[in-house]
């Protein structure tokens, strides 16, 4: 199945498993702002990858614009965020991407990765350090904050070439 594999990644961590993936999969990779000026009519299958945003995949809707004129393709589409795999509440925000008759014709995926602030834009740097202090400040946090305040108070990489394997199982379907 000819296949292309598009990602965003700000920090590395997209496109580290776009190009596992891509390899697995004997698929071309590009990056979203060159996969832009490419006509990809010729593709069975279109992966899209981006980060995790506030609960929302980077640059989804590129994707998303496009999955009407897709309609006889496989469509995937991969988060990466700095939670880790179990955390229940990454299926409801990958839900929250699409609409009914979105979620009918793309299938979604997550792929834990982790936080490289040394690459984060500032705006994102920002965030980040208004987030964890918001949290700091809450009294009676959960177990589950308190955690995730360790976790993101600094670099970290949780990524494992492991997590693409649901993503190719799929395709090969």
């Amino acid at each position: 199945m000819k296949t292309i594999v598009i990602y965003n990644s700000q920090t590395g961590f997209t496109k580290r498993y776009a190009e596992w993936i891509a390899e697995e999969a004997g698929a071309d990779c590009l990056a979203l702002s060159d996969a832009k000026k490419k006509n990809l009519y010729s593709y069975e299958a279109i992966i899209f990858g981006g980060w995790a945003c506030a609960g929302s995949i980077s640059k989804i809707s590129w994707f998303k614009g496009n999955i009407g004129k897709w309609a006889d393709k496989k469509l995937i589409a991969f988060c990466v965020g700095g939670s880790p795999i179990d955390n229940p509440e990454i299926d409801m925000a990958l839900k929250r991407n699409f609409n009914v008759s979105e979620q009918k014709k793309v299938k979604t995926f997550y792929c834990p990765g982790g936080f490289h602030y040394d690459k984060m834009s500032a705006p994102s740097k920002l965030m980040m350090k208004m987030f964890i202090k918001t949290l700091k400040a809450k009294k009676d946090k959960t177990e589950e904050e308190q955690i995730m305040i360790k976790m993101i108070s600094s670099s970290y990489d949780i990524s494992d070439k492991k997590y693409i394997e649901p993503i190719l199982q799929y395709l090969r379907k």
